[in-house]
This record gives C-alpha cells, sequence and structure tokens, in this order.
C-alpha cells in the first residue's frame, strides 16, 4: 500500500478516548506530539455512575464527567479528539493506516486503548441496575455493599472465589446459577461448603428493582430471593480486532500482550488499559496510558536522533538566530 497523501500521517493517534487513552494523550499533547485521539464513545466509564476509588476525588466522581474532564484537559494540550469507528488497521513501511466509518487516518505510532466489553447477565431489570446495584468488579464495589445481601450470579471456579472474598464485607453471600450446571471444581465445591455459602440452581426469570436498586430474584421453582446487590462473572469481551489485524500476540483471554513500556509484539504498535492483561481498574487503566505514552514520546524521540530529523524547533531557532 503506497502513502496516500490526502491522509496526513500523524506523529501518535490513539484508539479508544477511555480512561488509559486519555491520560495517554494528556502525557503525548504535553511532549508537544501531534496526537489524534479517536474514540467510539463506548467507554465502559460511563457505566459507572459513581467512581469512590479514583485517587483524588473524595467524595467520588460520576465515570461520565471523570472522561468529560480528561477530554477538557487532554484539549488543553493540544490534542485533538474525534468520534469515529476504526474497522480496520493495517501497517506499511512504519505507518499505520486506520479505515474508520467517517474518514481514513495515518501515524507512526499507534496506541489501542479499545478496552473491554463487560457481559451482563441476560435477565429482565438488570440494565436498569448496572453501576448502582448490580456489578462487575469486588475490587471497585465490594466496599459499598458493605454487610448487604450479595448474590453472585456464575457457574465456574471465578464466581465461587467471588462469592469467598465477599465474605469480607458481609455475612450474607449466595451464589446463583441461572438454570446452568455448574463448572466448579472439587476444590471450589468444598470451599462453598466449608463455608456455608448457599447455591441456587434454578433459571432466574428476572429481577425486580426499584430506582436502579435491585430487590429481589424471581426463580422459575417459585423461590423470590431478595438481595441488595448482584455481581456478575459471566465474562468480557476484549475489543482486539484491530491487534489481530496488525498482527499483535494474544493471550489465551484475547488480551492485547504488552511488555513494560505497553508495547506490543509489532514495532510502533502499543496497547493499554483493559484491553491489555492488567487489573482492568481506571486508576490502572490511565497509569498505563501515561507509560505508554512516555515510551512512545521516547521512541519517537530515539528515532529522530537515528534519521537526523530532530529539526521541528532547531531549525526555527537557527532561522531566528541568521
Amino acid at each position: 500500500m503506497r502513502n496516500q497523501p490526502s491522509i496526513p500521517t500523524r506523529e501518535v493517534i490513539i484508539i479508544g478516548g477511555g480512561l488509559a487513552g486519555l491520560s495517554a494523550a494528556i502525557y503525548l499533547a504535553r511532549a508537544q506530539r501531534d496526537t489524534l485521539v479517536i474514540d467510539s464513545g463506548h467507554s465502559m466509564a460511563v457505566w459507572e455512575p459513581d467512581v469512590q476509588n479514583y485517587l483524588g476525588f473524595p467524595g467520588g466522581i460520576a465515570g461520565e464527567e471523570l472522561l468529560r474532564r480528561g477530554q477538557d484537559q487532554a484539549r488543553r494540550y493540544g490534542a485533538e479528539l474525534v468520534e469515529d469507528q476504526i474497522d480496520a488497521a493495517t501497517l506499511h513501511d512504519g505507518r499505520f493506516t486506520l479505515t474508520g466509518k467517517k474518514a481514513s487516518y495515518q501515524s507512526r505510532r499507534l496506541l489501542l486503548a479499545t478496552g473491554i466489553y463487560h457481559i451482563p447477565p441476560e435477565i429482565e431489570g438488570v440494565e436498569e441496575c448496572i453501576g448502582h446495584s448490580m456489578f462487575f468488579c469486588k475490587d471497585c464495589d465490594g466496599y459499598r455493599v458493605r454487610g448487604k445481601t450479595i448474590f453472585i450470579y456464575g457457574w465456574n471456579n471465578e464466581a465461587v472465589e467471588y462469592a469467598l472474598a465477599m465474605l469480607h464485607y458481609s455475612p450474607a453471600v449466595a451464589v446463583a446459577t441461572d438454570g446452568r450446571a455448574s463448572k466448579w471444581d472439587a476444590a471450589h465445591d468444598q470451599w462453598l461448603r466449608e463455608y456455608a455459602i448457599p447455591v441456587y440452581a434454578a433459571r432466574i426469570l428476572r429481577l425486580k428493582y426499584c430506582k436502579h436498586q435491585v430487590r429481589s430474584l424471581l426463580l422459575a421453582d417459585g423461590q423470590e430471593l431478595f438481595l441488595d446487590a448482584l455481581f456478575t462473572t459471566r465474562g468480557d469481551i476484549y475489543f482486539n480486532k484491530l491487534a489481530t489485524n496488525l498482527g499483535a500476540k494474544l493471550d489465551a483471554a484475547g488480551q492485547i500482550e504488552a511488555n513494560h513500556n505497553q508495547a506490543t509484539t509489532v514495532p510502533g504498535l502499543y496497547a493499554a488499559g483493559c484491553v491489555t492483561p492488567a487489573n482492568c481498574q481506571m486508576i490502572i487503566a490511565a497509569g498505563q496510558g501515561a507509560v505508554a505514552a512516555q515510551a512512545i514520546n521516547r521512541d519517537l524521540f530515539e528515532e529522530s536522533l537515528a534519521t537526523h530529523s530532530l529539526r521541528r524547533f532547531r531549525a526555527q531557532q537557527l532561522t531566528v538566530a541568521g
């Protein structure tokens, strides 16, 4: 594929405008890098109405507001943000070419901060409670359900481990398998018995709720189970299509493998945030974005030294001096 003169070549393009992408954009823009963020508008942060564990917000902050502030901060330093959905990516002669629904783009370095999608239970009433009383992450939200009646939705080892971990927060913990046969192993089954954690195997017909707060689960066997919080371990979908397009290595779960600098196995391609094997926390994603940005900035600097092209400001200075 030949260079398309109609497409400007940016120094860095970031795909994904969540916490990882915005953090990287802030660092790169402040490093005077020509930075473009392409965002499809589907960050999981918007599912969090009250983020309580992000440093610097002792009273909590809505995920949507945290994103808005990050966008404002990135723009303040010169990063450009556009809304588009990238469908394909190629790499040729050290240039990444991206094909979006609205336009095509090109860059010398590419950061994938495409994130994941937490799969919610397919139960009537769940969607209205996401982020309020139906959660995906015990590390994020275990604290807010202290002393309450907690149900874990799932049927594998992870579901059992979630239930066991929740005993740190509440003595009232149970597992609901929604009609699925349990797939946890003998050791996990023994732990359930040891800690007397009840398991409800009947199919869930629907979830009763009031103003985003779960009230009960109605089961096909006629039982109504009352609860205050529901955690799901149904799994995640990793948005790794572009990494696959470019030949980056993935792990068994589909996460993009990256080294300590967030560099992937493809030269010039980086990944940060929940699409990597990192613990999927907002503050960790933001930290990874910063790490990736600094590595990209160093990478471009070293390339400019090797190609004798460090002239962006020096040429200006010499012209003035002359």
